[in-house]
Order: C-alpha cells, then structure tokens, then sequence
C-alpha cells in the first residue's frame, strides 16, 4: 500500500481490509419484525390530547395574561410540534401569554442560536406553533442544595415567567438507573439549566449519582420556582405517542417514577439475548442522548459507576452514519467498534467535544477504527469475532436504535425467528449485495414485504 496514500485518511481501505481477513465468510441476510401490540393517539388527536394534558395541571393561582414558560427540549420526538402546538394553543385560551425556551442544556453548540435551529430542525418553529421562542444560555440562580451546596440553576427567561410547564418524553436514561430518569424532572435539572446547569450535574455525578442528584434538584426547583407541572409523553415501540399527561407538583416524582415504569415496558429492543454483530445505519442526539441507545445496545461508556445492562450482549458494532439532525454531534460514537468513513466526514467535532466535557466523560466520543466502505466494515467485524460460520453466526442490521421494528438479520437469526410468537420472518435470507462496496439494500425501516435485496 501507498504511504502517501494511507495517511490521505483515517479510514482503512476495503482492499486493506480484505487482504487481511481474506478467509472471512459473509453471512445471507433476510429480513424479520417484531410483533407488538401498540395503541398509538390518532394524530388527529394528538394536540387536543396534549391541550387536555395542559388544562389538567393547577393553574387556578395562574392570573389571566400571566406569561408561561414551555420548555421543550432537543430530542425527536414523535408528534413533538404538535404536541407543543396544542399545549400553546391551549394557554392561549385561557388567556394566557405562553413561549417556548429551548430546554436542552449544552446542545446546539451551546449557543442560543443554535439551539434555536436545534428546534427548528424538530419542526418547532414561531410560525409552526404560533408563538414566540425565547432562546438564550443565560442563567439564574435560584437556591443550593442543602448537603452539598451544589448551585440550583435555571434559564433566565423561564426564571422570570410567572408558571413554568416542561414538555418532554418520559423514558430510560442513557446513563443510569434510578426512581426517574430521562423525563420532565431531567428537563428541570439539565435541560433548563442550560450549559451551565448540566455542567453542574454531569460534574457532580462523578461522586453524587444522577439518580439521586435529579430528584433533590428537581424538589429544590419546585419549591424555588413557579412550576406547575409538566406534561409527560410515552412512546411505543414505533415511536408513535400513546401516552399525553400533566403531572402536577404535588406528587410529581412519584407519578413521572410510576410512569418511567410503563417506558421500560414499552420501549424497542433488540429481539435476541446475543448477537454477534449489530449494524447500526445512523446515530445521532435525535436519537438517544449517547447517538445509540445504550439500553438497547447493552453498553453504557458514559455511566459513572453504573453497571452495564445485563443484556443484550452484542460482540460488535458497527456504525455507518450520523443523522442529519444531530448537527455532526457524535456524542456515543466510543460505544462502537467500527465506523464508517462517512460518519467521520460528519462529525463537527467542536460540538462533539463540548457536549462530551459537558457530560464530564470522553470514553463515549472515543474514536473507533474507520473503515472505507460498509463490506470492509462488516468483514472487519467478522474478523474479531473468532471462528466464522455463516450458518451461525448472528448478525443484525438496524436503521438506528430507535427503530427496530424491522430488521436485516443472518440466517441463525432468521431460522430462531421461525420458532417464536413475538417474530415475524419477512424475507428468506439471500446473499449480502454490494455497490462499490456499500450496501445495496435500503435501511431496514425502507423496505417493504417481500423486498429480497440485502
């Protein structure tokens, strides 16, 4: 090989990757579905369900023309302007004067306008949801905790509002596991406290754990400031909502905990124990805070004395992309094995590295080896995993972590799938195709029955 040539880029040619795993046999891939029983709000409803969810939460002390703070965070969820635009139109009713300030800490860069863009990119616009956004990184300090004196810190402009109302999903976190986790208390705690309060909490979480540092801040927040509730939202295993509802303050931790519990059980997993390799087409901060699910993954590099979920227990993984959304944040890409050279030619790494002293850890942004194209990343995969029968071994292809309704699977895979009630085999398994060394078939999410390419 050329000298010149391999310092070009970080990226390891196929035609390297091929000499040196020359005897690794390739997999037939087909295609399986999870079988879930879901019931999604009808889109229809879905801002009348979050203005209900709204109109719930005690307002009764809340003056007529007294301004609301929405917070509304970076992350993609589903309906997510919808959502907002009925719980805007909602305050506005009952006379009312809401706006939205961006709710997500450090992301964006950690600049007011781009956390502007960030919502925008959600479809969370002043024109989308017919109200004003307030966006700025500028805090207050609103109390200490009182062990630790740790600072209570809140977006300035929510500060100032008479009420404020968090909107975002309930779900498990990344990072630990606690009482409540990703959710509306989270949006409190991080995501209102802009950079500087989520600075203050992954710093402190070194020695105070999050699980038990988000429920005191949280009660510190409620009592400093006039938060009267939020509205909580659940997903299913599609991503669609199936859950809108106001949590009021009295009762506010134990009731987002009571639905933390409903999260677990309805998320998306990865239907196998053990997988050998796990291809993921895309990461990104719109899906996960880690760019993939660390509790579907089985792999938390950012957890600070956290164990690691029992399963599933996947040997490789693969990463081909970043999403658009995610801005080139690779924020979890450390959780992969191997990336694909076109994720590297995403990554904008200021933002990466921002985010990642933010969450005070750099395993998660760790760098994998890069690979030039997605047959070298899948051999090289392969090669790492000891013996290769193609018969057996297990391989799974996903679009993301987020979306694992559909799935490219291996012929081990396919052949388990056949015995079980909860798959459903799609395509019989054919020969993995190519097109100068990409993968010809669609993400996994594209296809539609019957489609035989992989």
């Amino acid at each position: 090989m050329d000298s010149n040539e391999k310092r070009s880029s970080l990226a390891v040619s196929e035609q390297s990757i091929v000499e040196a795993c020359s005897e690794t046999p390739l997999p037939k891939m087909g295609i399986i579905e999870q079988i879930w029983e879901t019931n999604p709000i009808p889109r229809d409803d879905i801002a009348a369900r979050a203005a209900l969810a709204f109109s719930s939460l005690p307002l009764d002390d809340v003056s007529t023309g007294s301004e609301i703070a929405l917070g509304v965070g970076s992350r993609g969820i589903a309906n997510l302007p919808s959502i907002v635009r009925g719980v805007v139109a909602e305050a506005t009713d009952l006379g009312y004067e809401p706006f939205v300030f961006p709710a997500m800490g450090s992301h964006g860069g950690a600049t007011a306008e781009g956390q502007r863009e960030m919502l925008a990119e959600l479809g969370v616009t002043e024109s989308a949801i017919d109200c004003e956004i307030r966006s700025s990184m500028d805090v207050t300090e609103v109390g200490r905790t009182p062990e630790r004196n740790v600072p209570v810190v809140a977006d300035t402009n929510a500060a100032k509002a008479d009420a404020i109302v968090p909107i975002n999903r309930i779900k498990p976190h990344t990072d630990f596991s606690g009482a409540v986790e990703s959710g509306v208390s989270k949006m409190l705690v991080i995501g209102m406290g802009k950079q500087r309060g989520a600075k203050i909490a992954h710093d402190w979480a070194v020695d105070w754990s999050l699980r038990d540092m988000i429920p005191e801040i949280t009660s510190q927040l409620l009592s400093k400031l006039p938060v009267v509730g939020g509205v909580a939202i659940l997903e299913n295993q599609h991503d669609d909502t199936t859950r809108i509802e106001g949590i009021p303050p009295k009762g506010f931790l134990n009731r987002e905990e009571e639905l933390l519990e409903t999260a677990y059980d309805i998320m998306p997993k990865i239907p196998f124990r053990e997988t050998d390799i796990l291809i993921l087409d895309q990461q990104g901060k719109d899906i996960s805070g880690q760019g993939m699910d660390t509790n579907v993954i089985g792999r938390r590099p950012f957890a600070i004395q956290e164990p690691e979920p029992e399963t599933p227990e996947i040997k490789r993984i693969f990463t081909r992309s970043l999403t658009e959304t995610t801005h080139g944040n690779a924020m979890g890409m450390g959780s992969a094995d191997f990336v694909h050279e076109n994720l590297l030619t995403e990554i904008d790494m200021p933002t990466t590295v921002i985010n990642a002293l933010t969450a005070s850890t750099t395993r998660g942004v760790r760098l994998p080896p890069a690979v030039e194209t997605d047959r070298a990343g899948l051999i090289a995969a392969l090669s790492t995993i000891g013996i290769v029968d193609p018969e057996t071994v297990r391989v799974l292809r996903a679009t993301d972590t987020m979306r694992l309704h559909r799935l490219y699977a291996s012929t081990a895979l396919i052949e388990e799938a056949r015995t079980r009630n909860d798959l459903r085999v799609v395509a019989e398994p054919s020969p993995i195709e190519f097109e100068s060394g990409a993968f010809a078939a669609p993400s996994p999410h594209e296809t539609s029955a019957g489609d035989d390419s992989r």
